[in-house]
């Protein structure tokens, strides 16, 4: 069965979808077979996978009203080698559509169903909203990754993101846990930066990665040539730590299936 991972922050700019990107290049690369669904109607994790959004007949949004089925509509990344569940701007107005129609909250897992035994991980790109869209990717997914900036007011927006996910879990979907934290744009000569960091850990404890991405140039570059970062610069430090994260992921999975 896939490991389905909403990758969410009701906050925007922490690296979300340059996680969800780069997360799903470094695990295809491990051999892993991925699906990212962008649900944000930025498109930015469709056109970071080498996808122009613009000429796409069919995206999430139709999978959504259930007039297109995923299959029909995802698309292979050649870039990243991982397929992709694309999104444009189109997808705006699923959020008025979708009010009126049944089941409005798992319509997305209602659809992953049909072909989680294809991946091994799923990744849902989450738009930096708690909106209908979020909503679908928190109901279809079995764990949340939380990227966040290690300032001051990340902490005060995490605590409202875990007070959501408790709410999803006790009325939509009780699967649903936190499975970590992620410090993004880590900056070490940063005192703030590493004060934050280490009140993460002391409140979290391992649902903290071990894996911190730092700020850096080539993981800014990458989106603008439509490539994962590891494709633009497999050395620079951006690559090897989206490498190590999935690393981690892996490493994880795996001692959770020794342990049960």
């Amino acid at each position: 069965m896939s490991k389905i991972l909403a990758i969410t922050n009701q906050k925007g700019g922490v690296g979300k979808t340059t996680t969800t990107i780069n997360l799903a290049a470094s695990l295809a690369a491990a051999k892993q077979r991925v699906l990212l669904v962008d649900l944000d109607p930025q498109g930015n994790a469709t056109m970071g996978s080498g996808i122009e959004k613009r000429d796409l007949p069919t995206t999430v949004y139709h999978v959504l009203l259930g007039s297109n089925t995923l299959q029909e509509v995802r698309r292979r990344s050649q870039v990243g080698k991982y397929d992709v569940l694309p999104a444009n701007r189109e997808l705006a107005g699923a959020e008025i559509e979708l009010v009126d129609l049944p089941q409005r909250e798992t319509r997305l897992k209602d659809a992953l169903q049909a072909v989680t035994g294809e991946y091994d991980y799923v990744l849902i790109d989450c738009p930096p909203a708690l909106n209908l869209l979020t909503l679908n990717g928190l109901c279809a997914a079995r764990s949340v990754m939380i990227p966040m900036q290690c300032e001051y007011y990340a902490l005060e927006g995490l605590s409202d993101l875990v007070n959501t996910i408790q709410k999803v879990r006790a009325n939509l979907n009780p699967v649903l846990e936190i499975e970590g934290l992620l410090r993004t744009m880590f900056d070490p000569r940063n005192t703030l930066a590493q004060q934050v960091s280490d009140q993460l850990q002391q409140h979290f404890g391992d649902k903290v990665y071990r894996t911190v991405i730092p700020r850096n140039v080539r993981l800014a570059e990458a989106p603008s040539y439509g490539l994962p970062v590891l494709y633009h610069d497999k050395v620079s430090k951006g690559a090897k730590a989206y490498l190590a994260l999935a690393g981690e992921l892996l490493n994880n999975a795996a001692k959770s299936v020794t342990v049960k």
